[in-house]
């Protein structure tokens, strides 16, 4: 089923949010190219337009709605995956300087060839894995605002990506509703962080979400991140 702008304008405006047509335009183009690519690449289980716009789109939107990210920030989607929610914030926000970090080559190709179909020179991609890139110095708390939608458990999550957050900044974990912020506190604690927010939400026609936010306060000790197996095997 084909999305037109106005039903995708719909669905923005159930969930407090603006659509303008250039931006639908460009969210048609990414929409045709995932779909496009997925035939031969593992980029999303989610295949459906209408599913698409709410589940992906609408969902990686919100973020600017929950998070006030003033102009210009540096912002960096760790394990962003086909982009989400990193590539929808470039799109949206033009103003961002994005950068989308994803451990697979073939992803990276994708987001690649993206960003020159949709003609975007606000965003950047690297490939490479969180724990790695952490410890570069070109990345590490380099970073204004960081954001993953990744599945991992909280306290994991905030050791991938806490270190690349600047002194100030903030990192928003994009979670389903049954995660506790308690499961985060001690973790965000040894990182340099400081658990600022909870916030519940439903997504238009789809279901209830949440974003957990981290001030960052201090730097991160230089032992993080550690090696992934111990991360998974000892989670802070």
């Amino acid at each position: 089923m084909t999305v037109s702008f106005d039903m995708a304008k719909n669905y923005f405006k159930e969930s407090g949010l603006e659509l303008r047509e250039f931006q639908y335009q460009q969210l048609s183009v990414y929409l045709h190219e995932l779909i496009k690519a997925n035939t031969h690449i593992n980029l999303t289980a989610i295949t459906e337009p209408v599913e698409i716009w709410k589940k992906h789109f609408l969902d990686s939107a919100v973020l600017l709605q929950k998070v006030k990210l003033p102009l210009g920030e540096s912002c960096l989607d760790v394990g962003t995956g086909a982009g989400f929610p990193g590539m929808v914030l470039a799109i949206l926000r033009p103003d961002l300087k994005i950068t989308l970090l994803d451990s697979l080559q073939k992803r990276i190709g994708f987001l690649t060839h993206l960003i020159e179909t949709l003609g975007i020179d606000h965003i950047q991609c690297v490939h490479g894995r969180a724990e790695n890139a952490g410890k570069n110095v070109e990345y590490r708390e380099q970073f204004d605002f960081v954001t993953a939608r990744a599945v991992a458990p909280l306290p994991i999550l905030m050791e991938y990506c806490l270190p690349f957050v600047k002194i100030g900044g903030s990192f928003a974990a994009m979670k389903g509703p049954s995660e506790s912020v308690a499961d985060g506190k001690q973790a965000a604690a040894v990182l340099g962080g400081e658990m600022i927010s909870e916030e519940y939400y439903d997504l238009f026609d789809v279901g209830k979400r949440q974003i957990i936010l981290i001030h960052k306060t201090d730097h991160t000790p230089e032992k993080y991140p550690r090696r992934s197996d111990k991360v998974k095997k000892n989670p802070l």
